[in-house]
């Protein structure tokens, strides 16, 4: 009976966290229901007490996915977007961007990436149980990283002048590339 409440609740942390974590989580759960052991319980007492001392399921796997590293990532992608986003709104209205020589399908395939991207972030950055939606930041990422890449790369083809608005908001796209990059290797590890 014993073995078989640490199993389930095992079972659940394998199946929703993964298993580096699940692995640091069991070896905690392990440590506790020897410790109980070693202070004379039975083993069917020492197993209930070690459920209860380290928490209900639910709520450790929400708080491992409160502190995941995808729901913090998306969280700073999201805050640093409307900044992005405003630096390069104001830089390609004043440059008449809507001049430049490209083509409709790439605006809108721009677009619709960038929405696709700003989605997953948005699922990661909100998820409070599921640590799997965690990860959408670490695919999203990339795209965001590919996109401020685009836009500063399309600027120097298409621009007629580099103004100081450009600079500004390639500037900008640049600090979120390096963050993304610095942030990238963390995501894949979680």
């Amino acid at each position: 009976m014993s073995r078989a409440l640490i199993d389930d609740y095992l079972a659940g942390l394998y199946g929703r966290l993964p298993a580096d974590l699940a692995d640091e989580a069991a070896g905690g759960l392990a440590e506790a229901f020897e410790r109980q052991l070693a202070a004379g319980s039975a083993e069917a007492a020492a197993a209930k007490a070690a459920l209860a001392e380290f928490g209900d399921l639910d709520v450790v796997v929400a708080e491992y996915t409160r502190q995941a590293p995808g729901r913090r990532a998306a969280r700073l992608l999201l805050a640093t977007g409307p900044v992005a986003g405003s630096c390069w709104a104001a830089a390609l209205i004043v440059s008449r961007a809507w001049t430049w020589p490209v083509p409709p399908a790439v605006r809108l395939g721009f677009g619709a990436l960038l929405l696709l991207a700003v989605l997953a972030l948005t699922v990661a950055a909100t998820s409070r149980r599921d640590y799997r939606r965690t990860r959408l930041a670490a695919a999203a990422s990339p795209v965001i990283l590919a996109l401020d890449a685009a836009a500063a790369a399309g600027v120097l083809l298409a621009a007629p002048a580099l103004t100081w608005l450009l600079a500004m908001a390639m500037a900008v796209s640049l600090s979120r590339i390096a963050l993304i990059a610095w942030t990238l290797p963390r995501l894949a590890l979680r």
